[in-house]
């Protein structure tokens, strides 16, 4: 499926639809350049799971994890990552395979330990189509 914003609300609007209809145990890997709107589009999902907190990248802590939805939420940032033995430190496993629902930004740097049938989301721009275009594309196993 692709679909096309033209205003972080309208991103927020539909990550948030996707975050009403994820399922337990679900892998959803969020990919695209610096600046796409893959915090926005997190922040909407987090909302669709019913997480009323402030919601922002963990790029520093690689995992932020929140438990006032109505799954548990395991929001990964792993664009730091230096190896993927460090993944192993802080107990992914038990995200991935839990049940919650688990966001993994940057997926596409540890493409080794995600599951065959997470949910794939691209996050694009296009100048061209204005500043506040996104071009979003989600594959599912």
């Amino acid at each position: 499926m692709i679909l096309e914003t033209f205003s972080p609300q309208e991103t927020f609007e539909f990550a948030k639809k996707l975050g009403q209809e994820a399922k337990p145990g679900q892998v959803i890997c969020l990919d695209g350049d610096l600046g796409t709107g893959k915090t926005v589009f997190t922040q909407g999902f987090a909302a669709g799971l019913g997480i009323d907190g402030p919601v922002n990248s963990p790029t520093f802590t690689i995992v932020q994890i929140y438990e006032d939805g109505r799954l548990p939420f395991y929001h990964f940032d792993v664009y730091r990552i230096g190896d993927i033995s460090e993944m192993d430190e802080i107990g992914w496993e038990d995200c991935f395979y839990g049940e919650g629902v688990t966001m993994v930004e940057w997926a596409v740097l540890i493409p080794e330990i995600i599951p065959e049938n997470a949910v794939r989301i691209k996050l694009e721009k296009d100048l061209q189509k204005g500043f506040d275009y996104r071009k979003i594309t989600v594959s599912e196993a």
